[in-house]
């Protein structure tokens, strides 16, 4: 459960306590009304190291690499630490879902908070409401996507890294380090029977992995400090729950000799460490500027294609030569063109408190929107800077960076500045960086059919371009109705969905495409397309009835707009998870 503060709670819109929490007071005053004053100059400091402490430094971790969690600063903003917690165990979660009262015994909070507080989640797009469950969302990932588009590794070095996988015909990653553990930034996998789990934004502790002694050649003695702590508290590593604990814990010498020897050769070897067959050999990539390590580039394999001896023999100069050409990328990119911040979010989460009154955190929507604040071109933010991009109030959002501070999501950084740590990448991006097309799709197909009463489907081009494939539908309980099962596959030149697929003159000039009975004696579907972040026309959704229940004059004028405009919903978290994820289509 979060640390309590000190400050008193309900002004922030959530309960304080397990007990009375339906009777708490709900109204939410401006966080600026109770910080106290401070002049322009001292208020950029926004917070003491102990709330909000760089990595390397001797403040308390948290999360995964913290024996005993740290106690919350008194200005901290309580509804966002528990609002970070509730998604923090929906990440942990198998396929990203929890039931609400799941939710209230793994975080400790009163279930009316945990309702209040998924219901502001929702809102915000970040969660789905499913009678009692709630489920991790695409929209989510902006949050991650913040985090790497201000590192901007994925976005220079992604493109090298498929290129080695392609070359190698191996898995190829990119990983940070996040503390005492490394945290992957980029996969790169080979589609085999015997294939790797890891996903973007994992998190790993640095003894079990060859990227490991690499960024701890670099560590400070606090650092090590910090190792030894969590080594003690969990030798097994049942807080990491991207790996299997370990069997058989290895002495702490071991992992000391592996990063001297990774120091001295400038590469480093897992030989099964994580689990008995994976093996993987890793390069630092190094900042042009500084020559400290950005990040580790890796070939990961497994003992039936490689050992690990024969990994260095074969594949080590491969390895150097594709960093190098890293390196020379980092070198020679030129700087970024700030992109503008997302307008009117104050205006938004106000609009939303008035229209959703105590349902809505506001000071959980506030808080989080402040990580989004961050991007390429505005990877390092003075408080006045967060506070105009975000449109919150100083105080507001000084608050808010204390108790992102406190939950290792930022850092201080020269002159006053904040930036984000690999830690926003905990909040929901490792499950959902594995989401297809058709599961984003999902929930909106079946929005769209309970509220039109027909049946929705989403659909692709095969191969061969001429049949469309079925992978995603929404039935509706009428007797009549199109009965088309996921995974089927029809001539696309007899229906709506392959006339948009295959862009025919009709479908290219409206936009939208309308087939009257090709296929089947009184079937009627109406198809728009779904596009990609590129503008690229991927797939497409259609609602398919009786030619008898609506004229096409109907179609078009009843079942278009909600047609369209669940496309556009579909297409929003497309872009939002595609962003640094391949997304698959099927």
């Amino acid at each position: 459960m979060p640390a309590h503060t000190t400050h008193d709670a309900s002004r922030d819109g959530t309960d304080g306590a397990r007990d009375g929490s339906a009777t708490a007071p709900d109204t939410e005053a401006p966080a600026e009304t109770t910080a106290p004053a401070r002049t322009k100059e001292s208020s950029e400091a926004v917070a003491p190291a102990e709330a909000v402490a760089p990595a390397g430094t001797t403040a308390p971790a948290t999360n995964a690499v913290a024996p005993v969690k740290a106690v919350a600063p008194a200005e901290a903003v309580a509804p966002l630490l528990r609002g970070i917690a509730v998604l923090r165990r929906l990440t942990e979660a198998p396929g990203g879902t929890l039931s609400l009262s799941a939710l209230e015994k793994t975080t400790g909070l009163a279930r009316s908070t945990v309702d209040r507080l998924t219901a502001t989640l929702a809102r915000m797009g970040y969660v789905r409401l499913d009678g009692r469950d709630v489920t991790l969302a695409p929209r989510l990932m902006e949050l991650g996507n913040a985090y790497l588009a201000a590192l901007r590794l994925p976005a220079l070095l992604s493109t090298r890294a498929d290129e080695l996988a392609d070359e190698l015909d191996e898995s190829v990653s990119l990983a940070v380090g996040d503390r005492d553990g490394i945290r992957f930034i980029h996969q790169a996998t080979r589609r085999r029977a015997m294939s790797l789990s890891f996903r973007i934004g994992d998190l790993l502790p640095a003894e079990r992995t060859a990227p490991g002694p690499l960024f701890a050649a670099e560590w400070t003695d606090p650092d090590w400090h910090r190792w030894r702590c969590r080594r003690a508290a969990d030798p097994a590593d049942h807080t990491f729950p991207a790996i299997p604990p370990s069997e058989h814990v290895t002495p702490d010498e071991d992992f000391t000799l592996r990063t001297a020897r990774a120091a001295a050769d400038d590469y480093a070897l897992d030989d099964q460490l994580i689990e008995p067959g994976l093996v993987a050999l890793s390069v630092p990539v190094r900042d042009p500027g500084t020559g400290r390590v950005a990040c580790v580039a890796s070939v990961v394999s497994h003992t039936s294609r490689h050992t690990a001896a024969d990994l260095r023999t074969a594949l080590l100069p491969r390895l150097r030569a594709a960093v190098a050409a890293m390196e020379d990328d980092l070198r020679t990119a030129p700087p970024p063109e700030p992109g503008p911040p997302r307008a009117g979010l104050a205006t938004w989460t106000g609009a939303s408190k008035q229209e959703l009154g105590r349902e809505f955190v506001e000071s959980l929507a506030r808080g989080l929107t402040v990580l989004t604040a961050f991007g390429e071109g505005r990877s390092a933010l003075t408080l006045t800077q967060v506070a105009r991009a975000t449109g919150l109030a100083r105080a507001t959002a000084r608050r808010a960076l204390i108790t992102l501070g406190h939950e290792g999501l930022l850092a201080p950084a020269p002159d006053h500045t904040f930036t984000l740590t690999p830690r926003v990448l905990s909040l929901g991006f490792p499950p959902l960086s594995r989401t297809s097309l058709p599961e984003i799709a999902q929930p909106h197909l079946t929005a769209l059919a309970d509220r039109i009463h027909e049946s929705t489907s989403l659909a692709v081009l095969s191969e061969s371009g001429e049949e469309i494939q079925y992978t995603a539908r929404a039935s509706t309980t009428r007797v009549l109705s199109a009965r088309v099962t996921v995974g089927a596959r029809l001539p696309a030149r007899a229906t709506a969905l392959g006339h948009v697929l295959l862009a025919l003159p009709e479908a290219r000039t409206q936009g939208y495409a309308l087939v009257d009975e090709e296929l089947e004696a009184g079937l009627r579907s109406l198809a728009v397309p779904v596009r990609d972040r590129t503008g690229r026309v991927v797939a497409a959704v259609n609602v398919a009835m009786h030619a008898a229940r609506r004229t096409a004059a109907a179609c078009r004028t009843d079942i278009l707009p909600e047609l369209s405009r669940t496309a556009t919903h579909i297409e929003a978290d497309l872009s939002v998870a595609g962003r640094f994820v391949h997304v698959p289509l099927t």
